[in-house]
């Protein structure tokens, strides 16, 4: 391990100086990519990066600065100043009366120049399904795998490289978010119409972010009340009984402060049970989610600031059908579970350029959560209280020149566990802090790379570093090469995030190895990663490829054993050897205007040391195929409008199915499940571009599994668990619903 951090550490600080004018070019609130910026009358130039930013080289003889986009005015500055950064807003060219030609900003975007491995999706992506929650935002994009988790509480789970979201840094505007209690359900907490962006970063992330992360890292922005719309409202109602309702609403304070609120509520009251295994296809649920930004904003002295406050009520009723909880409640007569959470959460940023010297710039930021579950699951109680803080300080500078730039600061965190059990009570304090450095090298051409050190101290997990690297090189024209290489340590809580346990007649049992979380040990886990990208133009359309692969190694694990004893979920540290091999190819293409098609391909290879031996892990397909195919019709004017049109179909290959034979026989399942195929769809209308209609289908095929529920006719039995999930266990919903905005 030595080697490994010495090697990780030991790169070049210092290139030759060279002044450099650099600056950040946006459209509207978001970051232009790709936006040409060069010296009037020279050669020297450059292209904005995946934030929108350059670096240029610059001499005293460079006097005209031109920014340079298809569809927007050409603009010249004058520099009288090189060491002043420049902020650019780019302005839509109307100089053509009766046509005005603007390049539509694509779904998911990559960068040429990102020195990680980085997809984000912008809200043109995110529109293309309903979205109604963050767990049904990725149903579009092949990095990420959604599936049940279980047949009785409706919830959805996302895996990255063959890994469940646990090992998946999940964070708000850089700030940890989806953790601990959230685990199971957080995913569900956050409204599809909240988000602005999602960045999808494959393999070990940034120091800056924390030391958890194991198998990526995603990060979600929100809607930003300066720029967001001054109203907005989305009505949402699908077949299977959910209606959703989300409005928000925007206003200008002061010329620096703004503010905003966002009212999201659903429900589901209708009782369906397609199957007719006497358990409800989805729970009766209400939710009921309130948020409040305030922005400052001071560019003139390069400030600007967030403050937020959220709160969220959400609850549940699952199981059989005639399920009362007034009469049933941890009963014998009728299997039922209610899980009611209510979330509390407030948080702040503050963030300083220094306009004399705007490589600098220097940011806090503070988080504090309340999360409060009450939940039963049959006779099995499991409540949870966890309380939260974090906070971090960040200073960005440079080393000689803007070729060589770091990041450096320190993080601190808080968590504060009371869990009940059944009658068992387990609490748990965790407290940890740290500090980073991270620095980058860039040759402003085909090379760059970010080396990061962190060092923390924890009270369960000691003192250790998490070193990552990342490389990035550009071998020709549109194509680019990414490595990297990183550590993460983690603790695993073990009942929240295996609540779906609860849901069987499964005991938990955990093999104390003397640890300090549950008696078992940290987890600890080394990512390596190799990615390639080749961007074209075939037949005048822009296109894609890549092909990356990546492998989790881990140096300890704690396993989640079920088929050891099928009456039984073992939780124990690695033996041995444990390991997640993941390979995809992409393929995007648009053939003709408007007309986009994506195609992928997954392979995964997950394999770790049992107690009785070496398996596959379960219920994860080994290869999987992606297609997804979009038009829209030309946006002639505001009387036409657009019609949008998306296909979204994947095919899951065979999985393996958790040992089952010591049951009874008609509780026995095979070995392996089918393949199967799962389409997605969703039409849209713009009427205008306030007001537009949707309507699609999920799983319009109807393919869905045959007894998602094991012993559903006998559930106080030995044999009951729902969560042998390995195919939708919904037949065909259909939604329909309509967004306005002012």
């Amino acid at each position: 391990m030595t080697k490994k951090i010495i090697i990780l550490v030991l790169f070049p600080l210092f290139a030759l100086a060279q002044q450099s004018v650099e600056g950040v070019v946006l459209d509207g609130d978001l970051p232009a990519e790709a936006v040409s910026v060069y010296w009037q009358n020279t050669t020297v130039g450059t292209v904005t990066n995946e934030k929108g930013e350059f670096s240029i080289p610059y001499k005293p003889e460079y006097k005209n600065l031109v920014i340079n986009f298809v569809g927007f005015k050409e603009t010249v500055i004058f520099i009288t100043d090189p060491n002043k950064r420049i902020t650019h807003v780019l302005q839509e060219d109307f100089s053509l009366d009766e046509v005005v030609v603007v390049k539509e900003k694509d779904g998911t975007q990559i960068s040429l120049t990102g020195v990680s491995n980085t997809t984000v999706l912008t809200s043109n992506e995110l529109l293309k399904a309903a979205c109604c929650n963050l767990s049904e935002s990725f149903e579009t994009n092949p990095s990420i795998d959604v599936n049940f988790s279980d047949a009785v509480t409706g919830t959805k789970q996302i895996e990255m490289l063959g890994l469940t979201n646990p090992y998946i840094l999940i964070a708000q505007e850089n700030i940890p978010n989806i953790r601990g209690a959230s685990q199971a359900y957080g995913l569900t907490f956050t409204p599809g119409t909240w988000l602005e962006s999602i960045q999808i970063t494959k393999g070990a992330g940034s120091v800056v972010n924390g030391f958890e992360s194991i198998a990526g890292q995603i990060n979600t922005e929100l809607q930003k009340p300066i720029t967001s719309d001054k109203l907005f409202v989305n009505a949402y109602a699908s077949g299977m009984g959910r209606l959703e309702l989300n409005t928000h609403t925007n206003l200008k304070v002061s010329d620096k402060w703004t503010t905003g609120f966002y009212v999201h509520g659903n429900h589901r009251g209708v009782k369906i049970d397609n199957n007719d295994d006497n358990f409800l296809d989805n729970p009766l649920m209400s939710q009921i989610n309130l948020m409040n930004r305030w922005q400052y904003t001071d560019a003139d002295n390069g400030w600007v600031s967030f403050l937020e406050v959220r709160y969220l009520n959400d609850e549940k009723q699952a199981g059989e059908v005639d399920f009362d909880p007034d009469v049933h409640r941890l009963g014998t007569e009728k299997w039922g579970s209610e899980i009611d959470t209510q979330r509390f959460n407030v948080s702040g940023k503050l963030g300083h350029v220094f306009t004399d010297t705007p490589w600098k710039s220097f940011g806090i930021q503070g988080a504090y959560s309340h999360h409060q579950q009450d939940s039963y699951y049959g006779l099995n109680i499991y409540n949870i209280k966890h309380q939260s803080v974090y906070a971090s300080a960040l200073y960005n500078s440079i080393l000689s020149n803007t070729k060589n730039k770091f990041k450096t600061g320190l993080t601190f965190t808080l968590d504060n566990y009371d869990e009940l059990v059944n009658t068992t009570q387990y609490l748990r304090n965790e407290n940890s802090i740290g500090t980073f450095f991270e620095y980058t090298y860039d040759n402003l051409d085909n090379f760059s790379l970010v080396a990061g050190i962190r060092g923390d101290i924890h009270n369960n997990l000691g003192a250790f570093l998490t070193p990552r690297l990342h490389l990035r090189y550009n071998p020709w024209e549109k194509g680019v090469l990414r490595a990297s290489v990183g550590r993460g340590k983690r603790s695993a809580c073990v009942f929240a995030e295996n609540q779906k346990f609860f849901a069987s007649s499964r005991d938990f049992q955990i093999f104390n190895n003397g640890g300090k979380i549950y008696g078992l040990n940290p987890e600890i886990a080394w990512n390596y990663g190799l990615s390639f990208l080749q961007k074209f133009r075939l037949f005048d359309k822009n296109g894609s490829v890549s092909v990356d692969f990546y492998r989790t190694q881990f140096d300890n694990q704690v396993v989640v054993d079920v088929d050891n004893n099928t009456q039984q979920v073992a939780f124990y540290d690695l033996a041995g050897e444990s390991y997640a091999n993941s390979f995809q190819f992409d393929l995007d293409y648009e053939p003709f205007t408007h007309f986009e098609v994506r195609f992928s391909y997954k392979n995964y290879k997950a394999e770790t040391d049992y107690i009785q031996g070496r398996l596959q892990k379960a219920l994860l397909p080994e290869h999987r195929f992606f297609a997804n195919i979009g038009y829209k019709t030309h946006f002639l004017n505001e009387k036409e409008g657009r019609w949008k049109f998306d296909v979204t179909w994947n095919w899951i290959g065979e999985q393996r199915i958790p040992f089952t034979g010591d049951n009874p026989v008609q509780y026995q399942l095979n070995e392996t499940s089918n393949p199967y195929n799962l389409v997605n769809l969703q039409i849209t209308k713009v009427f205008s571009k306030k007001f537009e209609i949707y309507a699609g289908g999920e799983n319009v095929l109807s393919y869905n599994q045959d007894d998602p529920v094991l012993a559903a006719d006998d559930p106080f039995g030995t044999s009951f668990d729902s969560t042998f999930i390995y195919a939708p266990i919904n037949r065909a919903n259909f939604y329909a619903g309509l967004r306005y905005k002012l």
